[in-house]
């Protein structure tokens, strides 16, 4: 009986354990909506009613070396549950390599929120993937702002960075806000890349491992213009000012770059 009775207190124990966690994965679930996702299930080219596409070969700013095409499942389809960024190695308009830049500018924007994107990215000299957001109504750059969730060089394989870009603070002037985390498989393993913006500061996280805070300390448009409508980029850059700053090694063409959902929550 004895030991009976201490199996029945043990069984009781787990319960109530069990309980307490799923009272608590409920109030964790509460405390935010679902409000935009792409889980990118189907097949084919990415869901133009979520996604458009900037194109050229300009170097955008930045003397990337690619052209960014548009409806070309060679640069960008969905597959396998994923959505499958590839940078080729081919000529297409005066630029030796092809790619693609996603966007839901025009589509979708949120104001304050968490994003995550789970992601696995490409590896190779040159290569230059990036997770990142904009004003939706952009009339100046920096001025209007940007928020670097994810950027990763080549070059400097597994150091992830997160940055934001102010007038008061950018990387023109070298006064940019960043940091960075080591992720040693960063390319052979999917995470997950999160941003928490609300109107006090803005954290980022990888695996919810936080390391980059940008707070809005000095409450002024310089430094703060992370107060309105923001949309999201997903990119695979090749070359640049930042990722070509060792060169591009054409030996590792094609790369794919895997992003297998984005979701966006409204947090209570």
């Amino acid at each position: 009986m004895k030991f009976r009775f201490q199996n029945i207190i043990q069984l009781c124990a787990v319960v109530l354990a069990v309980s307490a966690m799923s009272c608590t994965a409920a109030r964790a679930d509460s405390s935010r909506k679902l409000i935009w996702s792409d889980e990118f299930n189907g097949k084919g080219l990415p869901d133009p009613a979520k996604w458009s596409y900037d194109v050229g070969g300009e170097g955008f700013g930045n003397n990337e070396a690619q052209f960014y095409t548009k409806n070309r499942p060679e640069n960008a389809r969905m597959e396998n549950g994923s959505l499958v960024i590839e940078a080729r190695k081919e000529n297409w308009e005066k630029s030796a390599y092809t790619s693609a830049r996603l966007l839901t500018k025009g589509k979708f924007s949120f104001q304050y929120g968490t994003i995550e994107v789970r992601a696995k990215l490409p590896k190779g000299r040159g290569t230059w993937p990036a997770i990142w957001m904009m004003s939706e109504n952009m009339k100046k750059w920096p001025d209007d702002g940007e928020l670097d969730i994810m950027e990763h060089v080549g070059y400097n394989q597994g150091y992830i960075h997160a940055s934001v870009h102010t007038k008061k603070y950018n990387h023109i002037q070298g006064t940019q806000k960043t940091d960075t985390l080591l992720v040693k498989d960063a390319s052979e393993k999917f995470h997950v890349y999160k941003a928490d913006w609300t109107p006090e500061k803005i954290d980022v996280y990888i695996d919810d491992h936080k390391f980059f805070t940008y707070e809005n300390k000095e409450k002024t448009g310089e430094a703060w213009p992370f107060d309105r409508p923001y949309f999201i980029i997903l990119n695979l850059a090749i070359g640049g000012f930042w990722g070509g700053k060792e060169g591009i090694d054409d030996r590792i063409f094609p790369q794919k770059y895997y992003i297998d959902y984005v979701r966006v929550y409204q947090n209570n």
